[in-house]
């Protein structure tokens, strides 16, 4: 034995600790540190560490041992390193995973990100608002506007806004405006006649516009385009001065809004620093290198900071606008409504009562989850979905000492797929379902059903097979530690919680933090003793079913009842969100849900329900919501949809719809699986459209709608941040005690994403090519 292993097994615990022993758990001014259990490596020190939402081990990476006591220069926690959740025992044990240089690159390279993201926002202010110019077009003549500025590059990007159209809806105009750049030598901008040299340096951009008769009434629409401009031998021509020249075909004046950028983002460079900051952001996510919440935030930012360097840089109004509130809002009140709920012990009682049902048996338990929560999930958006079930299996799973996370991966993507079937169970398809083209060609609610039904059925099944595959050893992908000691390491880790989330501000809180720590010793005893005496016992079935009966009741009937009455009148207005008459949105209906629901319960510890809120996950949609928009401005989603445009356009008309299927429903899957598919799906339906109602192409509208909802849905069974309700699983598992990894997902999903798609386009192809059947 070294001299180390000698004195680390003769210490003995300081003053302030001697009525603790070795083996307890030590605490020391609000700190507390595990000796290890194994004394073969007793030279590894760690420190437990709690946050409430999920438990942390801190390992002392430096120990100078002197007689009697570990001495360390590094008192406060800083003196030690992160090393992940305790998910087994075992890991109390482990070695450090990450090396101390490993960990002070990772800081360096960060911090030097955040350094350049500040300097960049610090030197670059916001794009004003102040340059907007109202002008009039007059009839049958030209109109001018000015660029006194030099232009910094050789383009300027020029943004409208006024009574235009879609350019979607261009080949059903007959009026445009048209804009083109002009160089001029003049020494007076008033008078054409003191024009002495001009030449058009730019191609002709031409804008649809809507009939005289709708001007006034219609909306404002925004378009914006970046003109490339002619090289012009500045010697030659003296007092040159640009200019934007527009006019118009209709009979009267046309009154629009004018901007321009005389250093806008080159499209080219805009998509590759679109495409680095998402790979990065997957980077950071994948090696979970930081939080995926931390991640988001620093890649929305870093986004913004590229606008910045365009002079693109946007308000915080301008950007507050792009995060999606509605969703956020339909997020919180449901969190809020689920973490009621689970006061009444309805999750315990559902999970006990499923598991009498299928007397315990491990598939048919998970296909009964599964088919539960695709069924839900069809007439509840996903998110919602994924918020009721997360909870009901993880305790399911817990009654039957199965490991949560395998069944969550099975029941989120299930989640999925139901929610693809029905206009109003998945975002994407409430973009396409409301589109006005899509309702012009015939889909609606039954339609879209009986279209989109008979291709995930077949998803279904094999999605079933795939994960029959994939846990055909699940008994082996139970717990790490043996089931018995499961329930004890929980109550350990919500004891920690609930002192972590405790101040010491106060004598009182400070009495009852230090309570806490005692019972955690006491525990983390127990904890040991049943490790060293490795014994396990079989009980009986019946027996086990009944204790847990008996341990898991309805713990509070009327406020079951209360939330009962919530929930029904909840789900009766999210079916009838789509009237016309009912202006109230899936968010301001579940607000309203909670509110009646808090008012009935009459509780007055709101901040304990508020401290269970998922706010880590809030603030990655609201971070993600600012990364897709600022990706989009970089013009990393145009590039997407007008490549996959262009293809369509190469081939052979024989093999058009073919190709078109085939590419968007592909391209949409994989997108989508990367990149929110709000955003993709609010631009590749544009697509969809303008493809059908191209006169050259002849493409049926319904074959490019249903390739389009099926990959945009089941796409987001490819990666952990792939879909809204992975997400918000991923979440709630965590404040549960059960984290899944990236790759964890990864290896599940994203195979069964690709033979699902796979099936899909099969059927597609069949459906709609062999058979024809384009109505």
């Amino acid at each position: 034995m070294t001299a180390e292993r000698k004195m680390v097994n003769n210490l003995e615990p300081q003053p302030c600790c001697s009525h603790l022993s070795k083996e307890e758990l030590f605490i020391e001014n609000g700190k507390y540190i595990l000796d290890e259990v194994n004394s073969s490596a007793p030279n590894k020190y760690l420190k437990s560490h709690s946050v409430p939402t999920t438990p942390s081990v801190y390992r002392k990476e430096t120990l100078t041992f002197s007689e009697g006591w570990p001495l360390t220069e590094e008192s406060s926690p800083s003196a030690y390193s992160f090393i992940g959740k305790v998910d087994n025992v075992k890991q109390l044990l482990s070695k450090p995973t990450v090396s101390k240089w490993k960990k002070y690159i990772k800081l360096v390279c960060l911090i030097s990100l955040w350094f350049c993201i500040t300097i960049i926002l610090m030197a670059k202010s916001e794009r004003r608002s102040d340059t907007i110019h109202q002008i009039s077009v007059p009839k049958e003549k030209t109109r001018t506007f000015w660029i006194l500025e030099v232009p910094t590059m050789k383009s300027i990007d020029v943004e409208l806004g006024g009574s235009l159209l879609p350019s979607y809806y261009g080949n059903m105009s007959q009026h445009w405006s048209s804009l083109w750049i002009e160089v001029v030598q003049t020494n007076d901008t008033t008078s054409e006649k003191s024009i002495s040299f001009k030449k058009k340096i730019s191609d002709t951009w031409s804008v649809p516009i809507v009939s005289e008769s709708l001007i006034d009434f219609v909306p404002e629409v925004k378009r914006s385009h970046v003109f490339h401009l002619e090289a012009i031998n500045a010697s030659l021509v003296k007092d040159m001065i640009l200019r934007i020249v527009i006019k118009t075909n209709i009979n009267r004046s046309f009154p629009i809004s004018l901007s321009y950028q005389l250093s806008p983002i080159d499209p080219k460079d805009g998509v590759l620093y679109a495409a680095g900051v998402l790979l990065g952001l997957y980077i950071l996510i994948i090696f979970e290198i930081v939080h995926r919440t931390l991640a988001a935030m620093v890649a929305s930012t870093a986004s913004i900071a590229i606008l910045a360097t365009f002079d693109a840089r946007p308000s915080l109004g301008e950007m507050v606008t792009w995060v999606d509130v509605e969703t956020l809002l339909l997020l919180f009140s449901m969190m809020l409504l689920v973490t009621v709920f689970s006061e009444t012990g309805v999750f315990d009682y559902l999970a006990v009562l499923a598991c009498k049902i299928t007397n315990g048996k491990v598939w048919p338990l998970i296909n009964t989850l599964c088919a539960f929560t695709a069924l839900l999930s069809s007439f509840l958006d996903n998110v919602t979905t994924a918020l009721f079930m997360t909870p009901i299996t993880i305790r399911l799973c817990e009654v039957i000492e199965l490991n949560p996370v395998p069944i969550l991966i099975a029941v989120v993507m299930y989640s999925n797929i139901g929610g693809a079937l029905t206009p109003i169970g998945d975002p994407p398809n409430v973009i396409i379902a409301t589109n006005k083209d899509v309702k012009e060609a015939g889909v609606n609610f039954s339609v879209f059903i009986f279209h989109m039904g008979i291709g995930l059925f077949l998803v279904m099944v094999y999605v079933h097979f795939h994960l029959r595959y994939a846990f055909r050893n699940l008994k082996r992908r139970s717990h790490e530690d043996p089931t018995r000691f499961e329930e004890l390491k929980h109550e350990i880790e919500i004891w920690q919680r609930t002192a972590a989330s405790l101040s010491s501000y106060t004598k009182d809180e400070f009495y009852v933090k230090e309570t806490i720590f005692k019972k955690v010793r006491k525990l983390i005893g127990d904890l040991k003793r049943k490790i060293s005496d490795d014994t396990e016992s079989v009980n009986n079935y019946e027996d086990k079913l009944q204790e847990l009966e008996k341990k898991f009741p309805i713990r509070n009937m009327p406020l079951l009842i209360k939330s009962t009455i919530t929930l029904v009148f909840m789900l009766v207005l999210f079916f009838l969100h789509s009237v016309p008459d009912l202006n109230l949105s899936l968010g301001w209906t579940a607000l309203l849900g909670v509110m009646l629901l808090l008012l009935l319960a009459d509780l007055h510890d709101l901040e304990s329900l508020l401290a269970r809120v998922e706010w880590s996950t809030l603030i990655f949609f609201a971070a993600l919501f600012i990364l897709m928009e600022a990706l989009s401005r970089l013009g990393l989603i145009d590039f997407i949809g007008r490549q996959t445009e262009l293809v369509i356009l190469s081939v052979g008309e024989k093999y058009r719809l073919t190709v078109a299927i085939v590419l968007i429903l592909w391209v949409s899957a994989l997108a989508s699986s990367f990149v929110d598919n709000i955003p993709l799906t609010t631009m590749m339906v544009r697509i969809v459209t303008s493809l059908s109602q191209n006169v050259e192409l002849q493409l049926p509208l319904q074959p490019l709608v249903w390739a389009l909802a099926l990959g945009a849905c089941l796409g987001g069974n490819g990666t952990l941040i792939g879909a809204s309700a992975n997400v918000v699983c991923a979440g709630v598992a965590e404040q549960h005690g059960y984290r899944f990894s990236f790759l964890q997902f990864l290896k599940i999903g994203f195979p069964a994403m690709l033979g699902s798609v796979t099936i899909t386009m099969a059927y597609l192809l069949v459906a709609h090519v062999a058979i024809g059947w384009n109505t």
